[in-house]
């Protein structure tokens, strides 16, 4: 295939190639995540597969999202100047050939490493995918970037009642199979039909000065608690809707796919909406969050009102992505990599200190006390989100293509 320049390539087909795109990103971004998230639900299978305890499994999990945490800041600032096709490209390999190694080893240690290795790569294709889906969207970058979530919540979400359904009726190596399969898959579209996208080589330096600005830093603090929230309590939804909503298992399975189908959702509607009200929408959102959930704490132990709000939040939860990739993003236009970056960053680390947080709260009075938890971290994104839309404004003004050095 001729090799084209990214300006070139949407100029010359430019509503198929952008939707193209972006779907390849979409598909991309859902198979890394799948891969990340998708054996929170097969920890026990893991530990009876290795012979490892159960908490010993769980670095399965964890091991991935610390080595994300601490390479999303560097990592996509670093690569920001390589051939965008050839960071997917190998991205995507490393994703499919770890996926492979994890279905094959017999190592515990092994399989530890083949969990580390790719997380490298997740926050450089991840980052790129959304810088690439808001230039390709030169209307409104908000929908690109909605679009490229649905991937996000669709790996975080449906991933894990997928791959415990594929475990525990079929074996565990179907389900690492699969995610080697997607990845494979993605990576095969991604070689046949992305052309070649150079990148424009910045100074790190230059792009490490936007850390001087109190606007990004707000953005960074009220996602991580808005995402500290969400992630926080999703980590124990299973056991309140069990325990204080009283459903069965299986009902709360049936719940937790009808929240992730309302995760989707709610990533299409916020790329609607967003462009339209971006202050009102960055300033409401949270607490609208914080409504919902205090809502479920109060009629949380009614089986009807408990779904109902679950969905609810679905649906809130991710039309908010939008607004927290925003207030970050948008501090620093002239460095879209390393914001990026430091928005998965932010995303992960919230990730891990909400699941703490309402643990905490768990184990000190029930767990219904998961919510307080929620709600404190949301009051504290209620006002780093009011304070980032007063510092900064909320005018979206889009990231200038890069032309190649």
């Amino acid at each position: 295939m001729a090799s084209l320049s990214f300006n070139a390539f949407l100029m010359n087909r430019k509503t198929l190639n952008e939707n193209l795109l972006i779907g390849i990103l979409t598909l991309g971004v859902f198979g890394i995540i799948n891969t990340e998230m998708g054996v929170v639900g097969i920890i026990p299978q893991i530990a009876e597969r290795f012979g490892v305890s159960v908490s010993a499994a769980g670095w399965c999990v964890s091991v991935f999202a610390l080595v994300v945490a601490a390479a999303a800041p560097i990592l996509p600032l670093l690569f920001s100047g390589v051939n965008r096709r050839r960071m997917m490209l190998a991205a995507l390999f490393l994703f499919a050939l770890s996926n492979l190694i994890a279905a094959v080893t017999d190592s515990f240690a092994v399989l530890l490493a083949s969990r580390a290795l790719p997380a490298l790569l997740h926050p450089v294709y991840v980052a790129m995918a959304f810088t690439l889906a808001a230039e390709a969207s030169k209307d409104d970058p908000s929908r690109g970037i909605a679009r490229v979530f649905v991937g996000v919540s669709a790996g975080m979400v449906l991933g894990v009642p997928m791959t415990t359904f594929v475990t525990t009726h079929v074996f565990y190596e179907a389900a690492m199979g699969i995610f080697g399969l997607i990845n494979t898959a993605v990576l095969a579209a991604t070689f046949l039909l992305v052309p070649d996208m150079p990148a424009k080589r910045l100074n790190p330096w230059h792009q490490l000065r936007v850390l001087k600005r109190p606007t990004l830093w707000l953005g960074v603090a009220a996602f991580t608690c808005i995402n500290g929230a969400m992630f926080g309590f999703f980590s124990f939804m299973s056991d309140f809707l069990h325990q204080v909503g009283g459903l069965t298992f299986d009902a709360v399975g049936t719940v937790l796919l009808a929240y992730g189908i309302a995760n989707i959702a709610g990533n299409m509607l916020g790329g609607r909406v967003f462009g339209r009200c971006r202050k009102l929408f960055t300033r409401v959102g949270p607490a609208v969050m914080f409504a919902l959930y205090a809502l479920l704490y109060a009629f949380g132990t009614n089986p009807t009102a408990a779904v109902l709000l679950v969905v609810l939040l679905g649906v809130s939860a991710g039309a908010i992505n939008i607004s927290g990739q925003y207030m970050i993003s948008s501090a620093a236009r002239e460095a879209p990599d390393f914001s990026n970056g430091l928005f998965l960053t932010a995303a992960n680390f919230g990730t891990a200190a909400g699941t703490f947080f309402c643990g905490l709260f768990i184990d000190w009075i029930d767990s219904r006390a998961a919510l307080f938890a929620t709600g404190l971290l949301l009051i504290a994104a209620v006002l780093f989100s009011y304070a980032r839309t007063v510092k900064g404004g909320a005018d979206y003004v889009p990231v200038k293509r890069a032309t190649p050095a």
